[in-house]
């Protein structure tokens, strides 16, 4: 008889990831075709699957990953921006990774920009790890090929979709509640009006984590999504000392 995590992987390969499609199918009690998966996996029926994700509204039925699986049992802090990260950006980018690295396995989704830069801190650190929104076929933006390499030897990728699942733009913002779980709490380091960023701020604030934001000089319309966030109920990181403050609350 097939096994709950076997029917969830046969499930996911099925549906091309859908989450609505496998929720259908396992309470109908479909019977999965067979399927071959041969990739890594854990699933919500695994005993393994990180506590953090059970609290979301909508948890991955099943992630399937490359890399160091135990980073998930370590402590770790979420941090994301704008993909067209600005020298501010990548300055404020640097000062919270720095202080943090060691401390945290540093989350973020692996996209140019601020989530490359928190990466390639977290190499040198206590370790990182990626959420992408394409199964792990895929390297994507091409511009990150060296770390896909890099973090699914030494580090770990994470996916609720099949290996071969392309790039579509709706995956994007569904993965973000996976980012925003897994952190203790959601650091942005530069952000936009209306961006992107703002859709994993509002998952976190759902499942209660701590928002903090770098403030932004009032000229500098790059940040000024994290100076719009600070004026609604974010809290500020004014100097290196708050940043570090956070090895210790968190």
């Amino acid at each position: 008889m097939i096994c709950e995590r076997e029917k969830i992987a046969a499930y996911a390969v099925m549906y091309d990831g859908s989450w609505t499609k496998i929720a259908k199918a396992l309470a109908e009690g479909t019977e999965p075709r067979s399927v071959t998966c041969s990739e890594n996996y854990i699933t919500a029926a695994d005993p393994q699957y990180p506590a953090c994700l059970r609290q979301l509204r909508y948890p991955p039925w099943i992630l399937f990953y490359q890399g160091n699986i135990k980073l998930l049992e370590k402590p770790m802090m979420t941090i994301v921006g704008s993909r067209n990260m600005s020298e501010t950006g990548k300055r404020m980018t640097d000062l919270v990774c720095n202080e943090l690295k060691n401390r945290f396995v540093l989350v973020s989704g692996l996209a140019r920009g601020v989530d490359a830069c928190v990466h390639r801190h977290g190499i040198t650190g206590a370790g990182t790890i990626g959420v992408i929104g394409s199964g792990l076929a895929w390297k994507y933006p091409r511009e990150n090929r060296d770390l896909y390499r890099i973090m699914a030897a030494d580090h770990l990728i994470l996916s609720e979709y099949p290996f071969r699942t392309g790039v579509h733009r709706s995956h994007f913002p569904w993965r973000n509640r996976i980012l925003a779980a897994l952190g203790r709490a959601l650091i942005v380091t530069q952000a936009m009006p209306h961006s992107g960023t703002s859709l994993t701020v509002n998952e976190a604030l759902s499942l209660s984590r701590d928002v903090w934001c770098m403030p932004y000089p009032a000229d500098d319309e790059s940040g000024l999504g994290n100076n719009w966030l600070i004026r609604d109920g974010a809290s500020i990181l004014c100097s290196v000392q708050d940043i570090a403050k956070l090895n210790a609350m968190y």
